[in-house]
């Protein structure tokens, strides 16, 4: 740390390694003393919170209402040493996190840029947990607004209506801002939402992936503003988390704010080949949706060419590393990885190792956990479409 004095320094090095401030105040990463490592990390003398090197930039760029400086490498006198004392991570979040609701998404540091600036904006900037039963932008049960949308055949994307109601229990979009009817009317408890910055090529790009007729449809869609991406977002959490509340009136807030929207346990490429396994095998972008492993031709197609269902493995569920021995399908990357269902053999390769290990541990998760009531009928439903 550059200046200073030793009591202060001494003072803010007590203040640093209190256990509530081990984490950063905004995405849970953990926050390494310096007495320990040289990577640097940081805080904001005004709001008197603890926070990793990513998450200071977002706080720069607030700085009205955050001022960031590393814990090592700028000046902290008394008084602001004083104040983090007084305040820390526990008595700034019991302020500023008082009321959050229950349905809203708290993202973490593996979670992209958008999700968490906005949770750091809505927090500080917006103060929106600060007060009980406030108004908030997601929580009255219908948003209606423009996405731009891209089209399922050209890839254009292009501005469609969107409609929201918890009411109707549903989520449409429309393809012309005064159309009667919409192009989609979707149940709300069979949509899922995650953000895709990546994929779709825009850093508020969201992925609605919805079940119709128990096969997966993908809608790919972003807003110029990251504030509205994300209340998109929250406002279907709210409307799945009430519609859920009806559904299953014993089930507690816990259980039902589990089966919100969900991230993809794994993504990417790999190689899979047919039923008889003598067929070439053919690369595939595949998605795990916790027990539904699809596979698309590109990651951005509507429609899933195919899905495999992972039960548990108190069912007969297995994954192996490697392929059987006497594989004849022709294949260009050698880290394979067969899926053992009740049924027949799913053969995969990857191009790596550390694609393959990655893999491999996504389907042990899935395959470690027990089969819920629900499950057995999708499970069923494969059964018989196979």
């Amino acid at each position: 740390m550059a200046g200073g004095n030793e009591r202060s320094m001494k003072a803010l090095k007590e203040v640093w390694k209190r256990a509530e401030n081990s984490l950063c105040a905004d995405c849970g990463k953990p926050v390494i003393p310096f007495f320990i490592f040289s990577d640097p990390d940081w805080a904001s003398s005004t709001l008197g919170v603890f926070i990793c090197l990513s998450c200071s930039g977002i706080h720069r760029n607030i700085p009205n209402i955050s001022k960031v400086k590393s814990l090592k490498m700028d000046y902290w006198d008394d008084a602001q040493v004083q104040f983090l004392a007084k305040h820390g991570n526990a008595v700034t979040k019991a302020i500023y996190e008082a009321h959050i609701p229950i349905y809203y998404y708290q993202p973490t540091y593996n979670d992209c840029q958008v999700l968490r600036e906005q949770w750091i904006r809505a927090k500080y900037e917006r103060k929106e947990f600060t007060e009980p039963g406030k108004q908030l932008p997601y929580s009255d049960g219908v948003k209606e607004g423009i996405l731009w949308k891209r089209g399922r055949d050209n890839g254009q994307f292009l501005p469609r209506k969107f409609l929201l109601s918890e009411r109707e229990g549903c989520l449409k979009y429309f393809t012309k801002q005064d159309a009667k009817e919409p192009k989609i009317n979707v149940k709300i408890d069979v949509i899922n939402a995650t953000f895709q910055p990546e994929k779709i090529g825009n850093p508020n790009g969201l992925q609605i992936t919805y079940l119709k007729d128990n096969k997966t449809r993908n809608i790919f869609v972003y807003h110029e503003s990251g504030k509205e991406v994300v209340d998109w977002f929250n406002a279907i959490r709210s409307v799945q988390f009430h519609y859920l509340k009806v559904a299953f009136p014993i089930a507690s807030d816990n259980e039902i704010k589990n089966r919100l929207t969900r991230n993809f346990l794994k993504e990417g490429y790999m190689e899979k080949t047919g039923p008889k396994q003598r067929e070439a095998f053919k690369k595939r972008w595949f998605t795990l949706d916790h027990r539904r492993l699809m596979y698309f031709k590109d990651p951005l197609d509507a429609f899933a060419k195919g899905e495999v269902f992972v039960g548990s493995g108190e069912n007969g569920y297995s994954v192996q590393k490697g392929l059987p021995s006497g594989t004849q399908g022709n294949f260009s990357w050698h880290y394979g990885i067969t899926i053992v269902t009740p049924d027949r053999e799913y053969l995969f390769t990857c191009e790596t190792e550390t694609d393959q290990l990655e893999w491999i541990r996504a389907f042990t998760s899935v395959i470690k956990q027990a089969m819920t009531p629900q499950e057995y009928a999708i499970e069923a439903y494969f059964k018989f479409k196979s």
